[in-house]
């Protein structure tokens, strides 16, 4: 099923989340939105919309509402300040909520250098092109994970070696910025998912920049993906559960080192995924 036919789908009749699941104290849905979490660049906001929701939106964004009125937005690393939730309910009221999106301070590189172009051979783009379309592909998918609801762990605890949104300028023009979080390791060093899903794409062959890329959805439109990994240990359409072992860290694809890139995206938005998981455990 695609995302957007489930789109349609507004009101979902998935079971109750158990008890260890990150929503808080069970809330009951009044006459206006309940919003948990900082609406800020790179991060998520969990929410309960009013009783009687038919149809919420997000900006443009059709968002699934639970049954029990659970759902789910995320801010892109550049969101603009304004955004807007628009709740449609059984009586045709519309209820409206202003949002401020709070910026962010990104740890940006000057670099007394011209950006250089990036020159792909048709032999790359030959390769490329296919690993995009199964990475679209695997995005698009909806399946009846419920993992968007927990408190996230941190994959792999270990020294964070780069930042998400972190960015380089070359002389005042920007290259691309870092879409996720390294975590460094040796290779075949467990990895374990951050919370409960269902793998979208476990890479049969090492893509071209990513290596061995596994990608699991948590549900809702929010994924993460795992980069650059020694080997796979799960396979499409297996849910896996906190925790669990998922595969091992590695150096495979673009990569300098042996390291971990945990990446999450909502729909198309990008964001910080230490912004879920929390500052990094210190070892005991």
């Amino acid at each position: 099923m695609t995302r957007r036919l489930a789109a349609l789908l507004v009101l979902t009749a998935l079971p109750l989340a158990p008890a260890i699941l990150r929503a808080a104290p069970a809330m009951v849905a009044g006459p206006d939105f309940i919003l948990s979490g900082p609406a800020i660049q790179g991060g998520t906001l969990l929410g309960t919309a009013p009783a009687g929701t038919v149809a919420l939106h997000f900006g443009d964004q059709l968002v699934p509402v639970d049954a029990d009125g659970r759902f789910l937005i995320a801010f892109d690393r550049d969101a603009p300040p304004p955004a807007r939730l628009s709740a449609r309910l059984s009586n045709g009221r519309v209820i409206d909520r202003a949002l401020t999106v709070a910026p962010r301070e990104w740890r940006l590189e000057r670099i007394n250098a011209p950006l250089r172009p990036t020159k792909s051979s048709e032999a790359f783009l030959a390769l490329r092109k296919p690993e995009l379309e199964q990475i679209a592909a695997a995005r698009d998918k909806v399946t009846d994970a419920q993992g968007w609801r927990q408190t996230f762990i941190w994959p792999r605890l270990g020294r964070i070696s780069g930042l998400f949104g972190s960015q380089r300028i070359y002389q005042g023009q920007p290259g691309a910025y870092h879409g996720g979080v390294d975590v460094a390791g040796a290779t075949g060093e467990p990895v374990v998912a951050p919370a409960d899903g269902v793998v979208i794409l476990a890479a049969d062959h090492p893509f071209t920049l990513e290596g061995n890329l596994l990608m699991i959805d948590h549900g809702h439109g929010l994924n993460s993906a795992f980069l650059h990994l020694s080997r796979i240990d799960v396979k499409p359409g297996d849910h896996v559960a906190q925790g669990q072992r998922i595969g091992a860290i590695g150096a495979t694809g673009r990569a300098t080192g042996p390291h971990l890139h945990w990446g999450m995206k909502w729909n198309d938005a990008r964001i910080d995924p230490l912004l879920l998981a929390g500052p990094m455990p210190q070892p005991r």
